[in-house]
């Protein structure tokens, strides 16, 4: 099968299976389980788009296919935040800082961490995958062990609020953060379709893009930015999704045939859709809510990376 029959495929199945998932079973119940239904398939959507977008951009910046913002400890950055606020100000950091509080801090937090990742990273490992990569496993790790420290900090209740920040699901998503999250993402979004002619020089290496003309740190910077707010979002918004942005923007790159991003965008951002409802049937009417959506998505995509690192290539 082509890529473009399988692209074809991709985008008949997308409306298929969600009106599948928003119909099967339910009666046709307006007045309750088709609006929860439709919610949960627009934070599908913004999620999708938020994961798809900052993994493939992220992976453009870095130079290779197996670095993502999970890899490099974005989401254990907004885990540490999240804790940080439960062990200092306790459960009133929930109505303190609101939902537009937590989303502006942790925005901000992340883009200090984007920052100190382009700095003393990016900017010194050039064409050497392993140097970020490495060191990004490194920061997930001590990032991770830290925040485990505080989670033994904390009381019981602390901790059960802790967990629905720390565990993928759609389950619980208030309207007011769903919007929000809609907001943010849809205004990163239009960012980034300007900077695309950029983003398709950036992808060429940096010694090329300079001699294009294109001014690469600064766009690099600012793509970093938009990156760290597309993470807070997505994990704020579902919780940490671990490897999956590596396998969206891989089976992007393989449907889509170029490395044009004007293709790549939009075409990873209906996989991770299509992966969010496959993942949700399943707990749905396979698991019967005895697992979660992130424990399908984790495993699915962090054997695909495995299988990405294990294999003998040159061009990651």
């Amino acid at each position: 099968m082509t890529g473009r029959s399988m692209r074809l495929l991709l985008l008949v199945a997308f409306p298929l299976l969600a009106a599948f998932y928003v119909l099967a079973g339910s009666d046709f119940d307006t007045a309750y389980i088709i609006p929860r239904r439709l919610a949960k398939l627009a934070a599908m959507m913004v999620g999708g788009v938020a994961v798809a977008v900052s993994s493939i951009m992220f992976q453009t910046i870095a130079g290779n296919r197996i670095l993502t913002p999970a890899v490099m400890g974005y989401e254990s950055v907004y885990l540490l935040l999240q804790s940080l606020l439960l062990l200092f100000i306790g459960t009133a950091s929930l109505h303190l800082l609101g939902e537009i509080g937590n989303y502006a801090v942790s925005i901000l937090f992340m883009l200090g961490y984007s920052f100190f990742l382009h700095r003393w990273i990016l900017g010194h490992a050039h064409r050497d995958i392993y140097f970020p990569l490495l060191v990004g496993l490194l920061l997930t790790m001590v990032i991770g062990t830290f925040t485990h420290f505080i989670q033994l900090k904390i009381s019981p209740g602390e901790f059960a609020i802790f967990q629905g920040f720390a565990l993928a699901s759609f389950e619980g998503i208030s309207p007011m953060r769903l919007a929000f999250s809609a907001v943010f993402t849809g205004a990163v979004c239009v960012l980034v379709w300007k900077t695309l002619p950029y983003l398709d020089v950036i992808a060429l290496g940096r010694e090329q893009a300079t001699s294009l003309g294109v001014d690469y740190q600064r766009h690099v910077r600012f793509l970093l930015a938009l990156v760290a707010i597309l993470v807070a979002v997505s994990t704020s918004l579902l919780g940490p999704t671990a490897f999956m942005g590596i396998f969206v923007a891989n089976t992007a790159y393989l449907l889509a045939g170029n490395f044009r991003h004007r293709v790549l965008l939009p075409l990873g951002s209906v996989v991770a859709a299509v992966m969010f409802m496959v993942a949700q049937l399943m707990v749905e009417h396979v698991f019967n809510y005895k697992t979660t959506i992130g424990i399908l998505v984790n495993l699915a995509c962090g054997a695909w990376f495995l299988v990405l690192v294990a294999r003998p290539r040159t061009d990651l």
